[in-house]
């Protein structure tokens, strides 16, 4: 009877042990962007997501989008959410949680990563086709002024050929 009651009374304790470690909370991640978080239109990045656990389910959400969530499994403390083609409506605040299979609860949220997409392609386009709409226009206006010159020219050589030096009136 006492053999009982001890196996009793030890498996209640490491239940009760096993509840306490569900309600504990996770310690925050560490979320980081590899090779940087200024990344190229179109480019790449790698958002690395790192937990004092291991064998835990990771996931990447964006703070201007609820909808926008991506999880991972991993055998390991971390894991990688690779981002590619990146547009500029991809950047914004980013963050990462995880859970162990005993919690089932997400850890709290990493502390948020600002992710900027250039568009440094399109400020160059943009500059250089502004540059050339102003130079066709000066172009453009020089012509106009040299044509006006030229034919007023055109004008008085025309007249001083049809009245001969001397004749000209007072």
């Amino acid at each position: 009877m006492l053999t009982e009651f001890l196996s009793l009374l030890c498996l209640g304790l490491s239940l009760g042990f096993e509840d306490e470690k569900k309600n504990e909370m996770l310690p925050k991640p560490t979320l980081s962007a590899l090779p940087s978080n200024m990344v190229e239109h179109r480019g790449n990045v790698s958002l690395r997501c790192q937990s004092h656990f291991q064998n835990v389910t990771f996931m990447l959400g964006k703070l201007q989008d609820s909808g926008y969530r991506q999880e991972q499994r991993s055998t390991g403390h971390e894991a990688e959410f690779l981002l590619t083609h990146l547009e500029p409506k991809d950047a914004g605040m980013y963050f990462c949680a995880y859970k162990t299979m005993v919690s089932q609860e997400w850890s709290e949220e990493s502390e948020h990563l600002w992710l900027q997409v250039k568009a440094t392609r399109f400020i160059f386009a943009a500059t250089f086709t502004c540059l050339s709409i102003l130079l066709l226009f000066l172009s453009i206006f020089f012509i106009n002024i040299c044509t006006q010159h030229g034919s007023s020219s055109h004008e008085e050589a025309t007249k001083r050929l049809k009245d001969p030096p001397g004749s000209e009136p007072c």
